[in-house]
């Protein structure tokens, strides 16, 4: 019975982690596509010109929110027995992800509403002031403290994951270098001149962990001579 809990738990955790994989990177691809590089007016014009697809990259950044929840739960789940105190900080970063990531999603909405009035009103200088702070509540949100929450949960969880033997361990340990790197990545943004932006490249070093990752547990499982709670 106990493996057959663990069989389902592991399949479920690895399409979680698909879906964390995949989610963002839509989302973003969607948003950039949209945001462009212009000045405010020419960013509000495209917004609005493109309504119904920045709708579906903020639908697709709340899915995201939502396997981040499950994913940090689950995380918790399998992990809370190598360390529960560690496992817990851990969940609790990981919510603080959420409320960030749906936070970046309200600026993003409200962007969106304040564009169609500006591109109506001939973009005045309210409606571009707006619309810049908007941006940059979500720039700030999403680009620092989202990355930032995210990087910290995961340099714990990978190292309970590392540490518990369930994944392979040059997997687990490639997770774990690349959420210290990212949070060194973030860290030095946040405390120096250097943009958010500049360090994305690290972060997406998360891409083909969490992908593999997800990948072994829906075929492979948990290793071997491991178990759940």
């Amino acid at each position: 019975m106990k493996t057959e809990i663990n069989e389902k738990i592991s399949k479920i955790l690895g399409a979680v982690f698909l879906l964390q994989a995949s989610a963002p990177v839509i989302g973003g691809v969607i948003r950039d596509s949209i945001i462009g590089t212009g000045d405010i007016t020419d960013t509000m014009t495209n917004i609005s010109n493109n309504a119904w697809l920045m709708q579906v990259g903020i639908a697709v950044e709340l899915i995201a929110a939502i396997g981040v929840v499950m994913l940090g739960a689950l995380l918790y789940l399998v992990l809370k027995k190598q360390d529960t105190k560690i496992a817990l900080v851990a969940l609790g970063l990981y919510l603080i992800e959420v409320v960030a990531l749906i936070i970046s999603q309200v600026a993003s909405s409200a962007l969106l509403h304040i564009s169609q009035e500006s591109v109506l009103a001939g973009h005045p200088e309210i409606f571009q002031i707006l619309g810049s702070l908007s941006l940059e509540i979500h720039d700030f949100a999403f680009g620092s403290v989202l990355m930032l929450f995210f990087a910290l949960g995961a340099t714990l969880f990978y190292y309970l994951f590392y540490k518990s033997g369930y994944l392979p361990k040059g997997l687990a340990l490639f997770g774990l270098t690349v959420a210290v790197l990212s949070l060194s990545g973030i860290l030095i943004a946040l405390f120096s001149a250097v943009s958010a932006e500049s360090i994305l490249i690290v972060f997406m070093l998360n891409l083909p962990f969490e992908l593999v990752t997800g990948l072994w547990l829906l075929t492979k499982g948990f290793r071997d001579g491991t178990e759940t709670k």
